[in-house]
């Protein structure tokens, strides 16, 4: 894998906003990152409402940010989940919609396409021949330099199998039928993997008939549960050799753009210094780099709070406190220190909270 390290906006709440995505362009460029992907879980055109005619406003709005990365000399992609297409006949109907929206991909200038059906009904016996079919579909029409599958089964945590049924029997093996350009994603023996190892994504890459192209759900705390923590520690369990295991890396960051990079950087450290990688010096200069001197002692000291306590454990006063602490640093000029203070400003007032219903409906 050379330089395929990059960010995939996949995550449910609160998406980014379309200057956070601007600067992310100039930010993963400038970082030796090689690709964006964009696949917020709220952005309906892209999932539940895929069938209805795709906004001009805001497929202007995506042209855009393509011609954005495309000038910060990074690839622009999409995640595309045409929701449950496969529980009804794939006829010329849904050929037409389906055409419809490849050929807004098209005229957008997307490099990589992500044909997403994670988070979907699963035990049905032809699952497989199915997705099969739109998939490969697809790719026939798609001009996208990749198209990347996200199947419904997706991991070998045992979570997937109680949210949307028992997996068909021969599921993957029948999957071999894909087209041998169309990579899979994967997130490892886990949804929220903490490590991945040789091993592990050896039998992945056998059982999806090609090397993983890993979906990292590490720093993402897009959940009921999970958006009460900032996750900001540095990575672990990512050594360097990863990248002669995957077609490439996308990391699902969290709802807070600004202080996602600084676990991004660690992530980039972590490629560059192999053996030599040490966490949290990496961690001290990502978060100096992004925000100051001084934010980044702060941060240091609050890490047990905002990753072991969480905002469900803080009393009202030290809410207070901690908005005190960062409101100080909303006028601060240096690098992303006032997006940052912003950012844990608004998680402590509840503004990133994703309720049960939210992550349903999307």
């Amino acid at each position: 894998m050379k330089n395929q390290l990059g960010v995939i906006e996949g995550f449910y709440g609160e998406p980014w906003s379309w200057g956070e995505r601007a600067d992310y362009a100039n930010f993963l460029r400038k970082h030796g990152f090689s690709f964006y992907i964009y696949a917020p879980k709220g952005d309906p055109y892209l999932r539940k409402k895929w069938r209805e005619p795709f906004p001009k406003v805001h497929e202007e709005k995506l042209a855009k940010l393509a011609g954005q990365c495309h000038s910060a000399g990074i690839e622009f992609g999409v995640g595309f989940s045409p929701y449950e297409i496969y529980l009804s006949s794939f006829d010329l109907e849904a050929k037409r919609l389906l055409q419809n929206r490849v050929d807004a991909f098209n005229r957008i200038g997307v490099d990589k396409l992500g044909v997403l059906m994670d988070d979907m009904k699963g035990d049905l016996p032809n699952l497989a021949e199915r997705q099969l079919e739109v998939v490969n579909w697809i790719a026939a029409r798609s001009s996208a330099k990749q198209l990347v599958f996200c199947p419904t089964y997706y991991s070998e945590d045992p979570v997937l199998e109680k949210l949307f049924g028992k997996m068909p029997q021969g599921y993957f093996e029948k999957l071999g039928g894909l087209e041998k350009k169309v990579s899979m994603f994967w997130t490892g023996e886990l949804v929220c993997s903490k490590a991945y190892t040789a091993e592990h994504l050896s039998a992945a890459a056998a059982r999806l008939g090609r090397k993983p192209f890993l979906w990292d759900n590490y720093p993402v705390n897009d959940g009921p549960r999970m958006c009460k923590f900032l996750h900001l520690r540095p990575v672990t369990g990512r050594p360097a050799q990863l990248g002669e295991w995957l077609t490439a890396h996308a990391v699902n960051p969290m709802n807070q753009a600004a202080l996602s990079k600084i676990v991004l950087l660690t992530l980039k450290a972590s490629y560059e210094q192999g053996a030599a990688y040490v966490p949290e010096k990496a961690w001290r200069r990502a978060a100096a780099m992004v925000t100051c001197k001084d934010m980044a002692a702060q941060l240091e000291r609050d890490l047990p709070v905002f990753m072991d306590r969480g905002l469900d454990a803080l009393t009202d006063d030290e809410k207070l406190s901690l908005k005190a602490d960062y409101e100080a640093f909303l006028e601060a000029r240096e690098n992303d220190t006032a997006a940052v203070a912003r950012e844990i400003v608004n998680w402590l007032s509840g503004r990133y909270n994703v309720t049960k219903e939210l992550f349903v409906t999307q």
